[in-house]
């Protein structure tokens, strides 16, 4: 069994969320993936992006960090 982390947050400030995501970063380096290698994988991942729906546009990737090990 594995102990599972999802969370989805908005920030002002783009200094707040870079602050998480290199947090994140450090501990995406304990953090496993489930199955990996195998065609039923769940692949653990960071992601950072600009959402734009405040203003009526759509969001936009900036960054994801994926978890492989193998």
């Amino acid at each position: 069994m594995k102990h599972r982390v999802r969370c989805d947050l908005s920030f002002e400030s783009e200094d707040n969320a870079k602050a998480l995501i290199d947090l994140l970063k450090e501990r995406a380096k304990l953090a496993v993936s489930i199955k990996e290698g195998e065609i039923n994988e769940e692949i653990s991942f960071v992601e950072y992006h600009l959402c734009g729906h405040d203003i009526g546009r759509p969001c936009g990737l900036a960054e994801r960090i994926e978890i492989r090990r193998k």
